[in-house]
């Protein structure tokens, strides 16, 4: 069963509506007994590296969420929820969770071409860099949905699944361990990321 972390951010609903349409087994976790019996996690989160950090330990989820991941129950950081897996970032002063040894930075206007600049708003490509189960059946044609300001700038390169391009080259898909995280939104992204949540359900 996959428990979908609700500390109040992120889209919840989305998650529980795809997976119920996979037939897969699924719930909305808003407790830590909630989490009772999960076998697989699913961390989404949006807005400001703080106030989700703030939001997460408020919840009383967070010490049971990080005794199953320590236990190696497998887990995926959606977004700002996969921003929350490094070390620490520069939109904030809390700590992160530390999973995934990094840091957050927000990208350099300088460098990006487009008249928008930032966010990093609507679609783009995954380039995939190290074979992994979570991107099987991906074809290169693949994209995927992005909404962010900064991006998880892994302290080891090989932590990185996935890489895409905007001004930079970013990894927009990592794994350290059992711990995956995700910088697009699959739950926005069509069949492409109906794809990878399948994918992520029978890790």
């Amino acid at each position: 069963m996959i428990a979908i972390i609700d500390y109040g951010l992120g889209n919840v609903g989305a998650f529980l509506d795809i997976y119920r349409q996979l037939n897969v087994p699924v719930i909305r976790a808003q407790s830590a007994g909630d989490l009772a019996g999960a076998s697989k996690l699913i961390l989404p989160g949006v807005g400001s590296f703080d106030h989700a950090m703030k939001s997460f330990e408020d919840s009383g989820m967070a010490p049971t969420v990080e005794k199953m991941v320590a236990d190696g129950t497998k887990l995926l950081g959606v977004c700002v929820g996969m921003q929350m897996l490094a070390d620490s970032s520069e939109e904030g002063l809390r700590p992160g969770l530390g999973w995934v040894p990094g840091r957050v930075r927000r990208f350099d206007p300088a460098l990006i071409k487009q008249a928008t600049r930032l966010p990093h708003m609507g679609w783009n490509d995954l380039e995939v860099t190290r074979v992994d189960p979570i991107t099987a059946g991906l074809s290169e044609e693949s994209r995927f949905y992005f909404l962010h300001s900064y991006y998880l700038e892994c302290a080891d390169p090989a932590d990185a699944i996935a890489e895409s391009t905007y001004g930079i080259r970013f990894s927009s898909l990592v794994r350290r361990g059992d711990v995956y995280g995700m910088q697009p939104h699959p739950e926005k992204s069509h069949s492409f990321g109906v794809r990878l949540l399948k994918n992520f359900s029978e890790l």
